[in-house]
């Protein structure tokens, strides 16, 4: 029923202020690359003399659709600069092409009664660059749960994360979005209203990707 982190969250992580109240709304995925496996817990957080707990109210499973399967190489330590955030309101030239070359990426959601923690998978070009603040992505079929296209009926606000797999470094969006529906077809087209990058903020090193057989192709 519940999940302790420990450690916590570092002071300068963007997460580390909204976790402070006991009973704040959170949602949380694990995925394991190495097996196409991923689990969502969706609960409340307060924090613990060890880190951080997650009381949870929902707890499953999902299909391995569109995960990419990764070797785990092994653990770097902190070097110069590791986990140092650099703050932005759009993306740089180099940003934009980490996000065109992505083949994951996470997506937070919120409603009124908590928050998720979902994943989407694709190969390289999935994700849309639109503009310097807009990205955009086809929302493929899944578990047809329907809950981040839920959560943005009823609340837009959204964040992004985005993995580089080989050096830890992390890319964090925080903005709105919101789902279009067409013939065939729907599209999830997101504004950023902040970007994060943190440099080795995972220590985790992986292998480049074996694409999943799900994935469709793209342009």
């Amino acid at each position: 029923h519940a999940v302790s982190v420990a450690g916590g969250v570092p002071a300068r992580d963007p997460l580390a202020g909204a976790i402070v109240p006991a009973g704040t709304p959170v949602g949380t995925i694990a995925l394991d690359p190495r097996t196409r496996r991923r689990m969502r817990l969706n609960g409340t957080a307060r924090p613990s003399p060890r880190g951080l707990t997650v009381e949870a109210d929902q707890v499953f499973s999902n299909c391995p659709k569109y995960l990419q399967k990764r070797q785990w190489y092994g653990s770097e330590p902190a070097g110069p600069g590791t986990g140092t955030p650099h703050h932005g309101t759009e993306l740089t030239p180099a940003q934009a092409a980490r996000v065109r070359a992505a083949d994951t990426f996470f997506v937070a959601t919120a409603a009124p009664d908590g928050a998720d923690a979902s994943h989407r998978g694709g190969n390289p070009g999935f994700v849309r660059v639109d503009g310097p603040r807009e990205l955009s992505w086809r929302d493929y079929p899944g578990n047809a749960m329907f809950l981040t296209l839920g959560n943005l009926e009823s609340d837009g606000r959204t964040g992004l994360l985005l993995l580089d797999w080989e050096t830890g470094t992390t890319l964090q969006l925080a903005g709105r979005a919101h789902a279009e529906y067409g013939p065939g077809e729907r599209v999830v087209r997101f504004r950023a209203d902040h970007v994060v990058e943190t440099p080795g903020a995972s220590p985790l090193r992986w292998s480049p990707p074996e694409y999943s057989p799900a994935n469709p192709t793209t342009p």
